[in-house]
C-alpha cells in the first residue's frame, strides 16, 4: 500500500510537471507536441477547444481500445494520469512564463515533458495515447518506450507542419528530442553502471585483484570457444564509470591478450549496489 501511494503521488507530479509543459512553453510559443497531446494543441490553434477536455476524450477512447496490450496495474495509473493531466492542463490553462526566447522556451519545454513522461512511465503508468503504441513496440518489437514515444510522435508533429509551419516544427523536433533524452535518464538512468566481460587465460589472478584493488565482486562462468573448443572462463562484473580505468590497467597488467567487452547497464540491485526493496 505505501508503494501504491508512492506511485501515485509521483503520478500526479508527472502529471503536473507536463502540464505545465504545455501552458508554459508550448501553447504560448505555437509549438507542436508528440501524440494525443499534439493533436490536442492542434485542436487548440484551429479551433480553442479547451485541451484539458480534448486531452480527457482522446486519451480516454485510446484506452478503451488499447487497455488489452496493458497490464492491470499500469492501466489504473494510466487512468489516473489522465484524469491528472487533463485537470492539470485545464487548472495551469493561464499561467505563463515572462520569456521571449522561443529557443530557450523549446529547450525548457522538452526538459519538463521529459520529466513529467518520465515520472510517469518510472511508476510504471503511462501518458495512453501515443504511449500505448510505445508499450506495444517495446513488448514486440524490443524498442525502447523513450524512442518508442518519439517514433509515433515525430509522426504527429509533422503532420503539424500546416498549422504551424516548417520553423515551428524544426523547433518542436528538437524539443521532443530534448524530452526523450530527459526521459530516458529518468526512466533507465538514475543508477548507470558498468558491466564488464573478461576472457583470459589468467581469470583466478584479475578477479583477485579486481576484489583486493576495486572491492568488486566477480562471477565466473564457464564456456567454450566454439571454433577451439578450448575451455574457458568468463569473468564478468559490474563496475562503476569511474572504475573502469582500474580494470583496463588490471587485466593490461596481468593478460595483455585478454578479450574484454564493457558496456553501460540502468539499474544495478544487490550486494554492494542499489537495495531493489528500496524501489
Amino acid at each position: 500500500m505505501k508503494k501504491r501511494i508512492i506511485d501515485i503521488i509521483f503520478l500526479i507530479i508527472g502529471s503536473l510537471i507536463f502540464a505545465l509543459s504545455i501552458n508554459l512553453f508550448v501553447i504560448p510559443n505555437e509549438l507542436g507536441e508528440g501524440g494525443v497531446t499534439g493533436l490536442t494543441i492542434i485542436f487548440y490553434y484551429m479551433f480553442e477547444w479547451s485541451p484539458g477536455l480534448v486531452n480527457l476524450i482522446l486519451n480516454s477512447f485510446l484506452l478503451v481500445v488499447g487497455y488489452r496490450f496493458l497490464g492491470k496495474t499500469t492501466t489504473v495509473y494510466t487512468i489516473i494520469t489522465i484524469l491528472f493531466f487533463s485537470l492539470f492542463l485545464h487548472l495551469t490553462e493561464s499561467w505563463n512564463v515572462d520569456s521571449n526566447e522561443i529557443i530557450i522556451n523549446a529547450i525548457f519545454g522538452g526538459v519538463f515533458a521529459g520529466v513529467g513522461i518520465g515520472l510517469i512511465i518510472r511508476v510504471g503508468g503511462t501518458t495512453a495515447g501515443t504511449a500505448i503504441l510505445a508499450s506495444i513496440t517495446n513488448k514486440y518489437l524490443g524498442w525502447s518506450i523513450s524512442y518508442g514515444l518519439l517514433f509515433f510522435d515525430l509522426i504527429v508533429v509533422m503532420g503539424s507542419y500546416f498549422i504551424i509551419g516548417v520553423e515551428k516544427v524544426m523547433l518542436t523536433v528538437l524539443m521532443l528530442y530534448i524530452g526523450t533524452k530527459v526521459m530516458e535518464f529518468i526512466i533507465e538512468g538514475l543508477n548507470p553502471k558498468k558491466a564488464a566481460t573478461i576472457i583470459t587465460k589468467n581469470p583466478d589472478e584479475i578477479a583477485e585483484q579486481v576484489n583486493l584493488l576495486i572491492g568488486r565482486g566477480v562471477t565466473v562462468f564457464s564456456g567454450h570457444g566454439y571454433y577451439t573448443k578450448d575451455t574457458k572462463e568468463i569473468l564478468y562484473i559490474i563496475i562503476s564509470k569511474q572504475e573502469v580505468i582500474k580494470l583496463k590497467k588490471i587485466v593490461k597488467a596481468t593478460d595483455k591478450d585478454a578479450f574484454v567487452a564493457i558496456h553501460d547497464v540502468r539499474d544495478v540491485f544487490g550486494e554492494g549496489f542499489m537495495d531493489i526493496s528500496k524501489t
